[in-house]
């Protein structure tokens, strides 16, 4: 393959370059970082609004377990952490990438977000191991919290079912043509990108992961993966496995009140840690 830049290329980058510029600009807090810094090191930013994507939906179920599948489960949490969030933290905005049982496309979902301005990105989903849905003692369980990386070795079970949702959509080959980390443009965006927002997922990700330890909850930490829909997001965003599905203890948590009750209440008392560390006052 031919490694220079092309005009037609250079245009394109300048195009992207310059989208990406008016895109951050609107998530930088005016005031001077170097006099305001949070936790993370960088600028203060104004959080008002979180966007809550619940995974699959439609004609894609995402994985099973015994008696429920992936995309119910996933809504009815959404649901939940909507109410949650519109009644313990007024004046934080919500916006739902699909409030019933209807497929939205991968791009679609991080478009959702980012016409909304969104600050924070939610992607609500069920893990899956290789072993089948039956009875087993040495089962993997437990929560995980996955942050946008690039494709790294023997960490990609989850990215490869997560982004196999693509496959149902017409055209996939040309339609996500953009996310192609091999081409130099979309790799400059995809650092772009990870580059401002990376630290702040991450330390999103650690919050809910202690949240969850508190609450005696089994977790596998916050990794990072090359999670499509989180690719394209211009904000912080975290992808939530709250559970393995097709562990019969862990469907049973799932698709408990209780359960769901809990992952919400662990979600939301993150947020509210987050916004109070990253914010600046209002």
């Amino acid at each position: 393959m031919n490694k220079t830049f092309t005009r037609l290329q250079l245009l394109t980058l300048n195009s992207v370059l310059l989208a990406l510029i008016f895109a951050l600009s609107s998530f930088t807090n005016p005031r001077d970082s170097s006099k305001n810094s949070d936790t993370l090191g960088e600028g203060l930013f104004r959080f008002k609004t979180v966007v809550i994507d619940a995974g699959h939906g439609g004609k894609d179920p995402g994985t099973h377990g015994l008696h429920s599948n992936e995309k119910t489960v996933a809504l009815s949490i959404a649901r939940k952490l909507r109410a949650a969030i519109e009644d313990q933290m007024p004046g934080i905005k919500t916006v739902m990438t699909r409030t019933d049982d209807t497929f939205i496309p991968l791009d679609r979902r991080s478009a959702i977000a980012n016409e909304h301005n969104g600050n924070l990105f939610i992607s609500i989903h069920c893990n899956s191991s290789p072993e089948g849905t039956g009875h087993n003692d040495h089962k993997q369980k437990g929560t995980m919290m996955l942050v946008y990386g690039f494709h790294r070795v023997k960490e990609q079970l989850e990215a490869i079912r997560e982004n196999a949702s693509i496959m149902i959509e017409k055209d996939y080959k040309t339609k996500y043509k953009s996310y192609d980390e091999d081409d130099p443009v979309n790799r400059i965006l995809l650092n772009a990108y990870m580059q401002k927002y990376r630290k702040q997922s991450i330390f999103f990700g650690d919050l809910l992961n202690d949240e969850f330890k508190r609450q005696n909850r089994q977790t596998i930490g916050v990794k990072e993966q090359g999670i499509l829909v989180l690719a394209h997001s211009a904000m912080p965003a975290v992808m939530i496995e709250t559970g393995f599905i097709n562990n019969p203890s862990d469907e049973d948590y799932l698709t408990s009140e209780d359960g769901q009750n809990e992952i919400v209440q662990v979600i939301v008392s993150a947020l509210k840690d987050y916004k109070r560390k990253t914010t600046v006052q209002q």
